[in-house]
């Protein structure tokens, strides 16, 4: 059986009052991909941001590759060795890319910093290859590029720290459907190729379906269900996940336009 990857036993997080997450357990195995799913609010970016050591959780333990991360790394040295076990993709690219460094110039800068040397364009090229840019659109600055190609630069990044595991934060939500596709089709490739496992954080049950196994259902900052994506999305037991699951839209679904109350009476 694969090694355990990421682990996470007890997690909470308190902000005054408010408990955003509360008491989560999680388990992702080397090459496996686990969904993290709610709406917002419920506690989902929160344990992402624990994970990869942006905020300390209140209570709990996170173990990652074999390491203790429950506390955010207090030297460079243990961030650059904590970025090589997570990595983080978040929703909007541009707001992580520096808009003065052509999309190379992204690439090198991080595999200097965890490979060591330069690295010659070289690694740079091939990771630009891996996630289907070519020279062109690499030697272009992030504004020149459509959002889809800058989330390909993003997923590049995270590469390039050759890490173990990388959390998408509902990395494909501001995206159109078609490029929706094409980027999941991507991460689907990647991980075949390079073993990586994936923690996906997403509202959209759909894009949850396409690139994992396993699923935890988050609702008010607790775990409400867990199992298989499958079990989960086509027969979901707990009321909240049968909820989230009646609210995606079928087929021949239309919307309807709400009637404001000066409309009442109005003609049709």
């Amino acid at each position: 059986m694969p090694d355990v990857v990421l682990e996470a036993r007890g997690l909470r997080k308190e902000y005054g009052e408010l408990v955003a997450v509360d008491d989560v357990d999680l388990e992702v195995r080397e090459g496996g991909s686990l969904a993290i799913v709610g709406e917002s609010g419920s506690g989902k970016t929160t344990i992402a941001k624990m994970i990869v050591g942006l905020t300390a959780p209140t209570a709990g333990s996170i173990v990652a590759c074999g390491r203790d991360r429950s506390a955010p790394s207090r030297s460079a040295r243990e961030r650059r060795r904590r970025g090589s076990e997570v990595q983080i993709v978040f929703q909007d690219p541009y707001s992580s890319l520096d808009p003065r460094q052509t999309a190379e110039q992204a690439l090198d800068e991080v595999l200097r910093l965890h490979r060591g040397g330069r690295q010659g364009g070289r690694a740079a090229r091939e990771l630009l290859d891996l996630v289907g840019l070519d020279e062109r659109q690499g030697r272009a600055l992030p504004r020149a590029l459509s959002g889809g190609q800058r989330q390909r630069i993003a997923i590049a990044r995270a590469l390039a720290a050759q890490p173990r595991v990388v959390i998408l934060d509902e990395s494909v939500a501001a995206l159109d459907v078609s490029i929706q596709a094409q980027i999941l089709n991507l991460l689907a490739d990647i991980r075949e190729e390079t073993g990586v496992s994936y923690v996906l954080i997403s509202h959209d049950l759909a894009v949850v379906r396409q690139i994992t196994d396993e699923a935890i259902v988050m609702h008010r900052g607790r775990v409400v269900e867990r199992g298989s994506t499958a079990q989960i999305l086509d027969a979901p037991q707990d009321e909240y996940t049968q909820l989230l699951r009646a609210s995606v839209p079928r087929p021949g679904w239309k919307p309807e336009r709400r009637r404001r109350p000066e409309d009442q009476g109005a003609p049709a």
